[in-house]
């Protein structure tokens, strides 16, 4: 409707030009079409009027009044009224309510979804955690968060690859296979010669116990072999990844999350790839030597000071592979390069940029794009939960599935906007109450379910044509808000897909449970009048369809019966 009512405008406004009452050289401005926040003031509502006044040397409220006179003929729209200083407000005739309804219904799960990125690649990296531990609770937000903003932009028509980042080369690898081998030698973090900075928690064991029995560990296509020797340092690093790849793995299965491209910073030395990056810098003239390291000229790019890029005992910074591993991103043709971080990364996203504009290869600006979340705070009983045994640190993504289950847990970790402090309310999220976000739309899908089956069991008929084609009670409120929030589907998917913010689509269900539940509470379905009960089982279906389209996009089911 509201590319409708734009379009229309658009006319209205060229109309106007070519009749000489705007200057032919004034360029139409970037009017809004929204809705206004009372029934009173129409469906939709333009600022067309007031943002064409000052240009045209005009009153608001006459460009208005002549907007008004030069809009197409539409069949969608009942009235149009000025208001204000200049609103044009729109009320929408019935049949294009209906028709939203008829429109949900004959879609289906393609309802809501449109062609905007048909024909572009966009690329979304999230999680990448070092393969070091168990994932903890802030993987899980990251995990959902990009998982969720790949699936908003599917149901925008881009063609997108989900990406999983291994830093499986650096210190704290070697940490990982130093705090392994000691395991593996008998040692314990209360032993004299326990690694300073070694790994605690009682996964260390399950990995030493596994390499000494010399267990085979599949991942991604590839079999690493425990060497069983204590001493062979190399062999316990690449089976202690590969079991930690492994073990990260079906974390993410149980909680719904997959990747398409599984890419190890190790690849990228060992196909040369930072070499070559390195020398393409050097090539542009951006780099420096100074102090036996050499730097490059990032605040030629904005940057706040210059960066070293390789250190003096000859080993590169770590923001030198990610330059060359978003460079990949760029030649893999990733027209929207999506990377998901937690919010400590901020510090290196200038310099990442700073070095793929200084490569000069067409990057443009603002390439890629980052999605920061904040931390999250987990609390039982009124107290926050930081421990778990088996990881020893930190509450690990499954403790988190495992107590709530994986739909709650997708739910709570991306409902909420990435940038805002999280708490989640473990109570909260097992709790079969309306007070519980998940559970009040999750129940409103399977209360729509259930009128079907309560049909069946008192006999009773639902001819769904005829429904569509009964007139809507527009003056119930319950109805018209009900109605009205059906049609803003489509928007919601859309801007979530255009601003990466798939808690967009959490907030809208929960909006879109509470209007059908006020029709619910204020509207018997079962009546023996047909018409009636058919129109209302009419609504009901297009209601159960959009929240199981949007449950879709959250990766959350849409259970039939609870």
């Amino acid at each position: 409707m509201k590319s409708t009512l734009r379009a229309l405008v658009a006319q209205a406004i060229e109309s106007l030009r070519a009749a000489g009452h705007l200057p032919a050289d004034l360029a139409t401005p970037e009017f809004v079409i929204e809705r206004p926040k009372t029934r009173a003031q129409g469906d939709f509502s333009t600022n067309a009027a007031m943002l064409l006044a000052r240009p045209a040397k005009s009153n608001p409220r006459a460009i208005a009044q002549l907007l008004v006179d030069a809009l197409p003929a539409n069949e969608a729209i009942d009235k149009v009224e000025i208001a204000g200083p200049g609103f044009i407000n729109f009320h929408v005739a019935e049949a294009a309510w209906r028709g939203v309804l008829r429109e949900a219904v004959a879609q289906g799960a393609r309802f809501g979804r449109n062609e905007s990125g048909r024909g572009h690649r966009a690329g979304v990296e999230y999680v990448s955690a070092n393969p070091t531990g168990p994932l903890h609770v802030g993987h899980g937000r990251a995990a959902v968060i990009g998982d969720c903003i790949a699936r908003v932009l599917e149901a925008n028509g881009w063609d997108v690859a989900r990406e999983f980042y291994y830093n499986d080369a650096g210190v704290q690898i070697h940490n990982l296979a130093i705090s392994v081998q000691a395991r593996a030698q008998g040692r314990g973090p209360d032993d004299a010669g326990w690694p300073e900075d070694g790994y605690r928690g009682d996964y260390i064991i399950d990995v030493a116990q596994a390499y000494l029995r010399g267990e085979s560990v599949e991942v991604e296509g590839h079999t690493v072999t425990a060497a069983r020797d204590p001493g062979d340092l190399d062999a316990i690093r690449q089976f202690a990844v590969a079991w930690l790849r492994r073990e990260q793995n079906l974390d993410l299965e149980a909680y719904g999350v997959s990747f398409d491209v599984y890419f190890l910073e190790s690849s990228l030395y060992t196909d040369g790839k930072v070499e070559e990056t390195v020398r393409e810098l050097i090539a542009k003239g951006h780099t420096y030597e100074d102090g036996g390291a050499l730097w490059l000229r990032t605040t030629d790019f904005g940057d706040d000071k210059d960066r070293v890029m390789r250190k003096s005992d000859g080993t590169y910074t770590y923001f030198v592979p990610d330059v060359a591993y978003h460079l990949s991103k760029w030649q893999r043709g990733y027209e929207r390069a999506i990377t998901e971080l937690g919010a400590d990364h901020h510090g290196s996203l200038a310099r990442v940029r700073a070095g793929l504009q200084a490569l000069d290869v067409g990057i443009p600006q603002g390439w890629p794009e980052y999605v920061l979340h904040q931390m999250v705070t987990v609390m039982r009983g009124g107290e926050e939960v930081k421990l778990s045994k088996r990881a020893g640190s930190y509450l690990t993504l499954r403790d988190l599935i495992d107590e709530v289950g994986r739909d709650a847990t997708r739910w709570f970790l991306v409902a909420r906007k990435p940038d805002s402090q999280l708490t989640f309310d473990i109570d909260l999220a097992r709790s079969q109450s309306l007070d519980n976000p998940v559970y009040y739309v999750q129940v409103s899908h399977a209360r729509m379910c259930g009128l079907m089956r309560q049909l069946k069991e008192r006999g009773l008929s639902f001819d769904l044509e005829d429904g569509l084609a009964q007139p809507l009670d527009l003056g119930d409120a319950p109805t018209h808000e009900l109605v009205a929030a059906l049609s803003r589907w489509p928007e919601v998917v859309e801007t979530a897909g255009r601003d990466l913010e798939p808690h967009q689509i959490a907030a809208y269900l929960l909006e879109l449970a509470q209007a059908f539940q006020s029709y619910y509470n204020e509207h018997q379905f079962l009546v023996d009048e047909a018409p009636t009960r058919n129109a209302r089982l009419a609504l009901a279906s297009a209601t159960r369809q959009v929240l199981a389209n949007g449950l879709g996009l959250l990766g959350v089911s849409a259970p039939e019966v609870m």
